[in-house]
């Protein structure tokens, strides 16, 4: 198992910077592929978002008993930990190689941010439904491109610390 994982990681890498060469003078790579992996995995997200909204909840209200979910609300809670898994684990193994930090640390860290993440998402999701009235695939298109630059900025200095100074520092401490 471990072996085929090996495997697809390098099949994964191969394939970001085959398309990292003429982007090579303008970003560097660990952007590159924090962009590849991180559209990669959006794009799943809303692919399942999607599937989830419109025929498996059938865009109605999800009725638990003693709470009801919105159908816009409950997709999203039905495809987030699939797409945590995914998001993790392309960002620990493709894009913040150079993190020093452990791989539990990354994991609670990155549940940290991902905290943050889905509580933008609720509230941007709820606005964007609710009160501007935006259709509810629309609304996780809009929603998901802001996540996107929080989730940059906490994963690269807090979740996995890459950026020049989290490294030295770590290297100091060692």
């Amino acid at each position: 198992m471990i072996k085929i994982a090996r495997q697809i990681r390098i099949l994964i890498l191969k394939l970001i910077d085959f398309f990292y060469f003429p982007f090579l003078r303008f970003i560097p790579v660990e952007t590159f592929r924090y962009g590849a992996t991180g559209g990669m995995n959006t794009a799943f997200d809303i692919f399942l978002y999607f599937i989830f909204y419109n025929f498996v909840l059938d865009k109605k209200i999800l009725d638990l008993g003693i709470v009801s979910i919105s159908p816009h609300i409950a997709a999203f809670l039905f495809v987030f930990p699939i797409t945590f898994s995914t998001g993790f684990l392309l960002a620990k193994y493709i894009t913040f190689t150079q993190s020093l930090l452990r791989g539990r640390i990354q994991l609670f860290r990155y549940g940290v941010s991902v905290g943050g993440s889905i509580l933008l998402n609720y509230l941007l999701l709820k606005f964007f439904v609710e009160v501007v009235g935006l259709w509810a695939t629309s609304s996780k298109i809009i929603t998901t491109l802001i996540v996107i630059v929080y989730s940059y900025i906490i994963q690269k200095h807090f979740s996995f610390r890459t950026g020049k100074k989290a490294l030295q520092k770590d290297r100091v401490k060692e």
